[in-house]
């Protein structure tokens, strides 16, 4: 690959938006690749923009980096993301993210029993001890906040 086809991480930085040490997380996820120069500089194919936009896109919506990883990991070759897997990987992704709606939804409907709570009730905190599950253990202090 020649160097006008390739990124510094300091370029892929300014044209993706995300911070320098995030792109270094990235790559020590393998969620993205970067081969060394000579010099021991990273250089990035220009192709990395894709996957740090799906990236991006992806934790946006919510979904862990594990599971981005294994999203990119099936693609074949290591290629980047088109239109057609981000509408295969967002329908299988749909069920997860409407459990985790569903979770949130009810915490913050739960939240009403907080409000004052300070905590002196924590035989019925929704947050700290739902459906009472730590009075099951006995007495006693059984966490730590």
């Amino acid at each position: 690959m020649t160097a006008q086809h390739e990124l510094t991480v300091g370029q892929l930085s300014a044209r993706s938006g995300v911070a320098v040490s995030a792109l270094h997380f990235y790559e020590a996820q393998g969620l993205i690749h970067s081969r060394r120069t000579s010099g021991n500089q990273r250089r990035f194919s220009r192709d990395t923009l894709r996957r740090v936009a799906f990236i991006r896109a992806s934790q946006r919506v919510g979904i862990p980096l594990k599971e981005i990883a294994a999203a990119l990991d099936e693609l074949p070759d290591g290629r980047v993301p088109n239109r057609s897997d981000w509408a295969h990987l967002s329908a299988t992704w749909r069920e997860s993210l409407n459990a985790r709606i569903e979770a949130l939804r009810k915490l913050r409907d739960s939240l009403d029993d907080c409000i004052g709570c300070g905590c002196l009730s924590i035989d019925r905190c929704a947050l700290a001890n739902p459906r009472d599950v730590l009075g099951a253990r006995g007495p006693g202090a059984h966490r730590l906040f």
